[in-house]
């Protein structure tokens, strides 16, 4: 399987900030990886439009479980996916936390997000109560086969393991810790999904950034990374695809 970088911009970014894709596309013109940035909504079309012609995909950051309807400053996948996206992120502990996203909600939007042909990329991760309370694997479980959309396989679904109490905080776990985490993931995929299972891309999120991507990307498993603040300039997040392509 080809490993991804995928670049989460969160709520940041103007059209000034968009100088940052002509330098990574610069800088990275035909990487061994796939590259993906998800800007803020706003952004998404003029984004797609500058890294015309490049390998670097677009993506949105949550849809709405609906296709187009009454529903005042929410965004339908087809929408994401008329603008250029190739990809949407769902399920970020952001959205669970801040806006109560159930699993149920989570599959729905990835359900949403395929019929639209998007790829889905379901975040699921443990707090750091859970953490400390040997809850981890459990909770995981739990999210993945509660969120997982009908339909999902290797080629429309992506997986991203981000530990809430290591998302903009500087801390990771250790790498026995993710390798423990991404090999459980990888057999619940199996056993939901089949031979197919196998194929899933796994990424890896929390606090990612050059100077330890190298280290994440050679734990089993690990096919890449959902990234945060260090994929808003194009030498962190250049450095982070380098460190994926070499991997």
């Amino acid at each position: 399987m080809q490993k991804l970088a995928a670049g989460n911009w969160k709520m940041n970014g103007s059209a000034a900030a968009l100088a940052e894709v002509g330098a990574l596309i610069a800088a990275h013109p035909a990487p061994a990886c796939e590259m993906l940035l998800c800007p803020p909504a706003t952004l998404l079309a003029q984004m797609t439009w500058a890294a015309r012609g490049s390998k670097l995909m677009t993506g949105g950051q949550d849809c709405h479980t609906k296709a187009s309807g009454a529903h005042t400053g929410d965004i339908s996948a087809a929408m994401l996916k008329d603008a250029g996206a190739s990809h949407v992120i769902l399920g970020h502990s952001e959205r669970r936390a801040d806006h109560g996203e159930s699993d149920a909600l989570v599959k729905a939007k990835a359900e949403a997000a395929l019929a639209a042909g998007l790829t889905a990329i379901v975040c699921l991760g443990e707090t750091e109560a859970q953490r400390d309370a040997g809850e981890t694997l459990a909770l995981c479980g739990s999210q993945l086969n509660g969120s997982l959309p009908e339909g999902a396989n290797a080629a429309n679904l992506v997986v991203a393991y981000e530990p809430v109490w290591a998302i903009g905080t500087g801390r990771t776990p250790t790498l026995d810790q993710i390798a423990e985490v991404h090999g459980f993931l990888r057999a619940q995929l199996v056993k939901r999904l089949g031979e197919d299972g196998h194929g899933v891309r796994l990424l890896y999120g929390g606090s990612v950034k050059p100077s330890n991507a190298a280290e994440i990307f050679a734990v089993r498993d690990v096919d890449g990374a959902l990234v945060g603040g260090a994929s808003l300039k194009a030498a962190d997040f250049g450095a982070i695809v380098a460190a994926l392509s070499a991997a």
